[in-house]
């Protein structure tokens, strides 16, 4: 299932937005519209029967044109493994991953380093999904606060290395980085994502 316009992506796009803000459905449309498959590279962990629910709804919804792999936490050996010239790859999302790690205990720096590697010699485009989580109030405990810093830092870290980075709100995209323009942000540019929602949420991420 080759596709000619998986070129239309640029190789890096990065798409942030709040909880419920449309970001994983501009993402998902993005490939959709540049593609004839992807790659669905989900980070979500079902920790309880509300999750997994919400989870089985969101794979129900994706349809034959996503490929999905689970990467709670291997996510530079999956970029690695997976990224294809011809099928994009969407992480949906890095702050859920970034939760994972912290949870586990596993040393952020050597992952964030890990990923950025990956990152960069990715072998087609990737499309990563994350949460916008400096907008809201001073968390109360240190896990809570170290989170928000944690995501805060990988959100710049990862928009400087990407040639694209959209952030979505209400279902509407605001380009903040275009260095290469392409076809496909012109498409969906100020309007607002077609497809509803569903009961289930708007992606694996579910809005940290």
């Amino acid at each position: 299932m080759s596709s000619p316009h998986a070129g239309q992506l640029p190789p890096l796009t990065l798409v942030l937005g709040g909880a419920r803000s449309g970001k994983s459905r501009f993402a998902e449309a993005l490939v959709e519209g540049a593609a004839r498959c992807g790659t669905y590279c989900a980070t979500a962990e079902a920790g309880d029967d509300e999750m997994a629910a919400r989870i089985a709804a969101h794979r129900a919804r994706r349809g034959p044109f996503w490929r999905a792999i689970e990467t709670p936490l291997a996510l530079a050996d999956a970029i690695a493994a997976e990224a294809n010239p011809e099928r994009p790859l969407l992480v949906d999302c890095l702050t859920l991953w970034l939760s994972n790690l912290l949870m586990a205990d596993a040393a952020i720096d050597e992952a964030f380093a890990s990923l950025h590697a990956a990152l960069r010699d990715a072998a087609g485009p990737v499309v990563l999904v994350a949460n916008e989580v400096g907008l809201g109030v001073v968390p109360e405990t240190p896990l809570g606060r170290r989170f928000r810093d944690e995501a805060g830092r990988l959100n710049q870290e990862i928009a400087a290395l990407t040639d694209c980075v959209v952030f979505v709100a209400a279902g509407l995209p605001l380009v903040l980085k275009d260095i290469s323009p392409h076809p496909s942000l012109p498409r969906l540019r100020g309007r607002v994502i077609e497809t509803p929602f569903s009961a289930s949420g708007e992606g694996e991420g579910r809005g940290l």
